[in-house]
């Protein structure tokens, strides 16, 4: 039987294979191409959320410095409106002290005071006398205290202003840090989320070509599945082919074997000698026609 259709065959399949191995790396090819395209937004995704978390982290921290400025300026606030009471009712002690005020003025009653000290210092006095004058001093302090008392609150008002000056400034200072911490919080809360979408919008992307990645990929299959099924035909053929090319050797082998033990017994009976392959046949079906 010839094997000329079933060479034929795989030929034929050969060529298909050849082609299905085209389509398969071209669809390999292309899938890679998906995985590439997938891999670089998925990369640059990755970059965007590493500065989203710095970005947060900075607007994170700068609302903490606006929350502390706030707390600061809300203390501030607080003491100068302690000192501001503080200063009315020192006011208010000036108003009633200054009802009790003397007369006479301070330079003259401390004159006063230091003559009568002297006078008692340096004057024999009597019993009477020196009572009247312990009095009078007595009287004396009494009346410069007042004036004390009024010069300790002007100075402690002066005191608590100069205070309420410098918590003011200090204040404006520390508003005007609040602001632009706070502002710039703003800014970089409104760039965070610009990097969010932006990052939303590379991640789509990314799936969209991991899904074309997946469905040309999914067409391998069936072509594999048919490369798979011809690749088998083929070894089917290859087989078939091989066991018919063996079997028709051997016939050409049995056929030259009778052929050479005709020959050979014929020159036996013509007496001729045989050749060392004619006696092997001859020996063979001795051995066989005896067993």
């Amino acid at each position: 039987m010839s094997t000329q259709p079933k060479t034929q065959r795989i030929t034929e399949l050969s060529q298909k294979l050849s082609e299905l191995d085209e389509q398969k790396n071209k669809i390999n090819a292309e899938a890679a191409d998906w995985a590439e395209k997938r891999d670089k937004l998925n990369e640059q995704s990755r970059s965007l959320r590493i500065e989203i978390t710095k970005l947060k982290k900075e607007r994170d921290t700068l609302n903490a410095k606006v929350k502390e400025l706030k707390q600061q300026r809300e203390r501030a606030r607080e003491e100068i409106s302690r000192k501001i009471e503080e200063i009315n009712k020192s006011r208010n002690e000036i108003e009633a002290y200054s009802k009790k005020k003397p007369k006479k003025n301070r330079q003259i009653l401390q004159k006063e005071l230091e003559g009568i000290e002297w006078k008692i210092q340096t004057t024999p006095l009597s019993l009477q006398e020196d009572k009247e004058h312990v009095e009078k001093v007595k009287q004396l302090e009494t009346q410069l205290g007042t004036y004390k008392k009024l010069e300790r609150l002007s100075q402690k008002i002066h005191k608590l202003e100069t205070e309420i000056r410098t918590l003011k400034t200090n204040n404006t200072a520390w508003h005007q840090k609040l602001t632009d911490n706070a502002q710039k919080s703003q800014e970089t809360h409104k760039k965070m989320l610009e990097k969010i979408e932006e990052s939303k919008k590379l991640k789509t992307e990314a799936d969209n070509f991991h899904k074309l990645f997946v469905q040309t990929r999914e067409k391998i299959k069936p072509i594999q599945d048919k490369l798979t099924q011809l690749s088998n035909q083929m070894k089917q053929l290859k087989n078939e082919i091989r066991e018919e090319e063996e079997k028709e050797k051997k016939k050409d082998e049995s056929i030259l074997k009778d052929k050479l033990e005709k020959q050979a017994r014929e020159k036996l009976k013509r007496g001729e000698k045989l050749s060392w392959e004619e006696f092997q046949i001859l020996a063979e079906k001795g051995i066989e026609a005896q067993n």
